[in-house]
């Protein structure tokens, strides 16, 4: 079983709507800021990826939507390695509500790409060891 990584976000005015209750489109933003959380807790730095022409996007999101988080909320995100490839991965993420409630659930298709030619790139055996740690 995969290690869990959980990530802390607050939601804003400005993630809501009239009603006060988060965009759903917001919630692809929060998933992918836990993620990148997710990489600097083991070490990894995107700009220092960058440097190296390789980037991690976004090949395939399937989410479903459980329960409305609200302006001012304190969510969690959960993260974790549901799937390790040899360019790619697959995570599961889940925002729980202050109360323990799950409000949606996500599987993240990412793809490894080397950035200078836009084409699928092994994942460097760096990252992938701190992958294979935490899988």
């Amino acid at each position: 079983m995969s290690q869990i990584f959980a990530h802390n976000i607050r939601v804003y005015y400005e993630d809501t709507d009239a009603g006060g209750i988060v965009y759903y489109a917001n919630y692809l933003k929060f998933l992918e800021r836990a993620r990148t959380e997710w990489l600097r807790a083991l070490g990894i730095e995107q700009d220092d990826l960058l440097e190296r022409s390789v980037g991690f996007v976004v090949k395939r999101v399937e989410m479903d939507n459980h329960a409305p988080a609200r302006f001012n909320d304190l969510l969690s995100i959960q993260t974790e390695i549901v799937e390790l490839k040899r360019a790619s991965l697959m995570f599961k993420q889940t925002i729980i509500s202050p109360s323990g409630k799950r409000l949606v659930s996500a599987l993240i298709r990412v793809a490894c790409v080397d950035l200078r030619i836009m084409k699928p790139l092994a994942i460097p055996v760096f990252i992938l060891k701190e992958f294979t740690r935490v899988v």
